[in-house]
């Protein structure tokens, strides 16, 4: 048999009532049932969070049931609005093949050329490419040898070239592909053996030139008039770590950690730096940063949820219609989505 929050509430308030009548209990008798009542009260209020009302992400909602679609009434194809991506000719084909009328299957006549009628086919070339590189060896009359000095980066008898690379990293980082499936691209298609390791070493260098690039993005969200934080947990090799994140209008930066505290946020080197408006959920830490603090909407909503449903606070439901009514409003006046 089930049990739902609302009975047990009922029952909790059954036994208060009866203890308020109860005058031959001792003190500290009763004073352990309250004790006991009230870590109930907190376990039950802790079984009815979900993602709408905590911080609970949506996977660890209870009984979770997708919604079947109903069915659609648009027709196939673009909608009104979208803009399509149809293929256009080139002006510049990489091969062109001329198709000369069969004259043997024309009347008899004399016949004046008059142009061309076109089309393209834009295809997909696959395949292998191996650049070698022969650097020519002279000698003098002494028997010195002067060697012609390779390009930059060619440093090996063999090596990968920055194709591979960058295919590989883009696959890896962007598309989330993991690796023995990028080692199959590579042998399958191009016939090229390309290892885990290389990949790994792959995404290294790419992180390595990225360097400055990452400093740049840090400096831009230090320097900018609002930033939004946020943390989340996530498994790192079957640890429990932190994903950071800071972000405005433009960048978002994400800084993996095993703490969740000013440790953390301090490494991450954004927030020491930052003087604007910080926009985050109440947590403590973030008090430290910033010029002046903007608390998160998004989170109020759910807060707000949970004071409605648990507490039966009918205040919160009211504040919950204002807050998005005033985001609605404030969107509608400055034609974008801003943050509530």
């Amino acid at each position: 048999m089930t049990i739902n929050n609302i009975e047990i509430e009922a029952t909790i308030d059954r036994v208060k009532n009866m203890m308020a009548k109860e005058q031959d209990l001792s003190s500290a008798f009763r004073a352990s049932l309250e004790v006991l009542l009230l870590l109930v009260t907190i376990l039950v209020n802790r079984l009815g969070l979900n993602s709408k009302n905590s911080s609970k992400p949506p996977s660890t909602d209870p009984n979770r049931s997708k919604k079947p679609r109903a069915a659609s009434t648009r027709k196939p194809g673009g909608q009104q609005g979208h803009r399509g991506k149809t293929l256009q000719q080139v002006c510049d084909p990489d091969e062109i093949k001329v198709i000369k009328v069969d004259r043997s299957i024309l009347p008899q006549g004399h016949y004046k050329e008059r142009g061309y009628e076109v089309r393209q086919v834009i295809d997909l070339d696959i395949s292998k490419v191996v650049t070698e590189y022969r650097a020519q060896i002279l000698e003098d009359s002494q028997s010195k040898r002067y060697v012609a000095p390779f390009p930059g980066g060619i440093n090996r008898p063999v090596q990968y070239g920055i194709g591979v690379k960058v295919n590989s990293v883009y696959m890896s980082q962007f598309q989330l592909i993991p690796y023995n499936r990028i080692e199959d691209h590579f042998l399958d298609q191009m016939q090229i053996p390309v290892s885990s390791g290389s990949i790994f070493n792959f995404n290294q260098e790419a992180y390595e030139r990225l360097d400055y690039f990452d400093q740049w993005v840090k400096n831009c969200l230090a320097t900018s008039g609002l930033l939004h934080v946020d943390e989340t947990g996530i498994n790192i090799g079957g640890k429990q770590s932190w994903l950071h994140n800071a972000s405005n209008e433009r960048f978002s930066y994400f800084y993996p950690h095993c703490k969740r505290g000013g440790e953390a946020l301090d490494e991450m080197g954004i927030l020491s730096q930052f003087q604007g408006i910080l926009c985050h959920d109440h947590w403590k830490p973030y008090y430290k940063y910033g010029g002046s603090h903007a608390l998160c909407n998004a989170h109020h909503l759910r807060e707000l949820e949970r004071a409605f449903e648990q507490d039966k606070q009918q205040w919160a439901q009211k504040m919950s219609v204002l807050l998005i009514e005033i985001n609605n409003a404030t969107n509608k006046q400055w034609g974008s989505n801003l943050y509530y």
